[in-house]
């Protein structure tokens, strides 16, 4: 037999002996020590388990990270809260690391790779969802889909809706934790802004409420990702109202038909625009191989706005007249299907395809984010435009903030992202190729990118959004980081938040049981 087979043989059959014994002394502290576990075990899988590989695969949104070795030795799948504080107590016990997942968007696969031995508790169970329409507020478990939240906000009314992100698939309990911008942002703020309650189980098990846990540690979870201090069951959300009608409209322009001058216009328009306006611009490379069309870039100006279409045809024509949009450009529907429309389903999917867990675009990718404060010269578009020529698979994608955002102070939540940006960039390059050599050559080619976009963006820091986690920037290498070790990072996301994180860290968690690569460290560890 082959030397490295046997290796490998040898590696594979300790880690499954390994698994048995885990699961054998896990099994035993939750049944002698924690009578409060009654579902019999049905929720925890092992390696041997015929679920095993289907629960670990089956949310994992970045294909990148599909055959990873990286593998948990138990996958708990709990009903119950008091699931979670058994798990909790009993991975302190077993000196087991614990990942948290709830609806695998994690960009860097934290919520479900480590390198020592841990186990996941995937949220997948818990995901109902309270609507108190009187009240203008929603009770969502931390496992719940944002097109499940959505649909049952819709299934209540067609005049309230809730500002988070555009992918159905995404979980709540990730996306609320790093705040959570989507097309709603210039009129109500981030997903977070909204939480005005939560229950959280922290690391003694004691499951607390906003009252409860305090005032800082409320303010931490709601963008500073809540992994590092705890594990949140459930969110109080208030609801936002929107019109019966909204009006949508996708308008793509390439290089050859002036997508250049209209970019470097839109920069300096979009975030003064009227709030109940949201226009923002994904480019991408198109035609080339496959096709009859010569390579080139377009930019498409997605927008929604809060409102119909005479209305919103008046505002353009004032505020961006250079787009030329005309009626026939819009479509008139309510809110709950612009929903769907952004999701990039086809025009006429009825809206149970929100309650869809699978992901429509899933592909191996990798991503990275920028902060613009000052808007970006012509010329340098061009150079972006060369370098999307030379790749394949490639975006960017630009969010338009000010209106609400430029009235929230930067220290009233962790992200702290306010006024004075203009937009954030998201640049995402996929590709389907197997190889290693071919993921070491799109990583590369976005690294590059990134590199010639430094003069042009943020600086002091250079920020980043936490939800496109980006271990490029830095990471925890053990689990005693300190603070100046994990400051470059921090101060990316969070800027002058991040010390505040750090200080509800060390008093909550003091040692450090919930980490990752990019925890929030603790000054006592």
């Amino acid at each position: 037999m082959n030397h490295i087979v046997l290796v490998s043989l040898l590696l594979s059959v300790s880690w499954a002996t390994c698994s048995s014994k885990i699961h054998e002394n896990f099994i035993q502290c939750m049944s002698t020590e924690f009578n409060a576990y009654t579902k019999s075990f049905q929720t925890i899988f092992t390696p041997q388990s015929p679920l095993y590989s289907y629960i670990l695969q089956s949310s994992k949104q970045n294909l990148r990270w599909l055959n990873s070795t990286s593998k948990p030795h138990l996958i708990i799948t709990p009903f119950h809260e008091s699931e979670i504080q058994a798990v909790i107590l009993c991975s302190k016990k077993q000196g087991l690391q614990v990942r948290v997942r709830s609806g695998g968007h994690d960009y860097e696969g934290l919520s479900f790779l480590c390198k020592t031995p841990f186990i996941i508790i995937d949220l997948v169970n818990l995901r109902g969802i309270e609507i108190d329409i009187e009240d203008e507020t929603a009770w969502v478990q931390t496992g719940a889909t944002l097109g499940e939240l959505y649909y049952a906000i819709a299934k209540k009314s067609r005049v309230h809706g809730f500002p988070a992100g555009l992918c159905p698939t995404v979980g709540v309990g990730g996306h609320f934790t790093g705040g959570g911008f989507g097309i709603l942002l210039r009129k109500y703020g981030l997903a977070a802004d909204n939480v005005i309650d939560a229950y959280l189980i922290d690391v003694n098990g004691r499951i607390l409420d906003r009252q409860g846990m305090g005032e800082d540690l409320f303010w931490a979870i709601r963008g500073g990702g809540g992994a590092s201090f705890g594990i949140i069951l459930s969110w109080k959300i208030k609801l936002i109202r929107v019109p019966p009608t909204v009006t949508v409209f996708t308008v793509p322009k390439t290089i050859e038909q002036g997508a250049t001058k209209l970019v470097h216009r839109w920069q300096n328009i979009a975030g003064k625009l009227h709030e109940d306006l949201f226009i923002r611009i994904v480019i991408q490379n198109v035609g080339g191989e496959n096709t009859s069309n010569k390579k080139t870039v377009e930019a498409s100006f997605n927008s929604l706005f809060l409102g119909g279409i005479d209305r919103l045809i008046t505002l353009m024509n004032d505020s961006f007249p250079e787009l030329g949009l005309v009626p026939e450009n819009c479509t008139e529907m309510s809110w709950i299907e612009s929903t769907v429309y952004f999701a990039g389903f086809q025009k006429g999917s009825p809206l149970e395809v929100l309650l869809d867990k699978t992901q429509l675009y899933k592909a191996k990718f990798k991503a990275k984010s920028d902060f613009v404060t000052e808007p970006i010269p012509e010329f340098g578009f061009e150079g972006i435009w060369e370098r999307f020529l030379e790749e394949g698979l490639v975006f960017m994608i630009m969010d338009p903030f000010g209106g609400r955002m430029n009235e929230i102070p930067e220290s009233h939540i962790p992200f702290p992202h306010r006024e004075g940006n203009l937009y954030n960039i998201q640049y995402l390059v996929k590709w389907d190729e197997d190889e290693a050599r071919a993921t070491h050559k799109h990583v590369n080619w976005i690294k590059m990118l990134y590199r010639y976009m430094k003069p042009y963006v943020s600086r002091s820091p250079r920020a980043a959004y936490l939800n496109y986690r980006d271990l490029d920037l830095g990471i925890n290498k053990h689990a005693n980081t300190s603070y100046s070790e994990a400051r470059d990072w921090g101060m990316k996301y969070f800027k002058g938040n991040f010390k505040r994180l750090v200080q509800v860290k060390s008093k909550v968690d003091s040692d450090n049981f919930f980490r990752s690569e990019q925890s929030i460290p603790s000054i006592h560890t």
